[in-house]
């Protein structure tokens, strides 16, 4: 019998490289994420793994069970990235923030407060 090509697997050591298990526990799995976006994951993460190589013998983390528990549910075309409480939500016609929000390392109240100040 033939092993699966890729399985569902629990995080067990966050970041990349991870450890991962898969019925006995993988250690120095790579994440793979798309272009210009970076993603380790948290311990207790449902991960998908892919067996890549031959005999499967290079398994690596492609990417999370998504969890929109408690979120309001995503609508066509939406896009909505979570880091831990902060988020970026991306709807049809608008943008939406939550968490702290800084530009250039300076918080955005502190730039709107420099900004008044320079105009008075």
């Amino acid at each position: 019998m033939r092993e699966a090509a890729a399985e569902l697997g629990t995080v067990t050591l966050g970041g990349d490289p991870a450890g991962v298990s898969l019925g006995g526990e993988r250690r120095w799995l790579t994440v793979y994420t798309p272009g210009g976006y970076s993603w380790r994951p948290t311990a207790g993460d449902k991960v998908l793994v892919l067996k890549a190589g031959a005999e499967g013998e290079s398994p690596c983390i492609l990417g999370t069970v998504q969890d929109a528990e408690g979120d309001a549910p995503l609508g066509p075309g939406e896009v909505q990235i979570k880091g831990g409480e902060s988020t970026i939500r991306l709807g049809q016609e608008r943008l939406e923030l939550s968490g702290q929000v800084f530009v250039n390392g300076q918080s955005l109240a502190d730039l709107i407060t420099a900004i008044v100040i320079s105009l008075l």
